[in-house]
């Protein structure tokens, strides 16, 4: 466990079973996302049934991999006494390689250095032993 892990106090998630498969992947090193065994169309966040065809999505391992679609930079913590030491911090939204998108900080990247398209990869956050945030980091692919 790395040094944010062990004084991380922001927020976290509540897994619920919709998101169960996605949050034990976390924790398991895996990055694991929805696909439609209808269309094969790859989706994220979880959902109970495929947009398209109303089936039951299948989760898979996702490479991983993708590209800077849009982000910002926090440079005003909210709430102030948890990320004021934290700021400026990049907040990214990824095109994975699988075709959808999510969202996760930019870590070791200057915020001034990112670009539309940079190549990113997930990067493991684990903020407690039950909990693993997803990150991204640049890639060099």
């Amino acid at each position: 466990m790395n040094d944010l892990a062990n004084s991380y106090a922001g927020p976290v998630p509540a897994p619920d079973p919709e998101t169960k498969p996605f949050w034990d992947g976390m924790q398991e090193g895996r990055l694991m996302i929805q696909r439609c065994p209808n269309t094969g169309t790859y989706q994220f966040p979880p959902t109970t049934f495929c947009p398209g065809s109303l089936t039951t999505p299948e989760w898979v391992e996702a490479s991983g991999r993708g590209k800077i679609f849009s982000w910002i930079v926090v440079r005003h913590p909210v709430p102030r006494d948890i990320f004021a030491d934290k700021v400026p911090y990049v907040v990214a939204l990824v095109e994975l390689e699988e075709g959808c998108r999510m969202t996760g900080n930019l870590i070791g990247c200057d915020p001034e250095d990112v670009k539309a398209d940079m190549a990113v990869e997930i990067a493991f956050n684990p903020v407690s032993p039950e909990l693993t945030l997803p990150a991204f980091r640049p890639s060099a692919g």
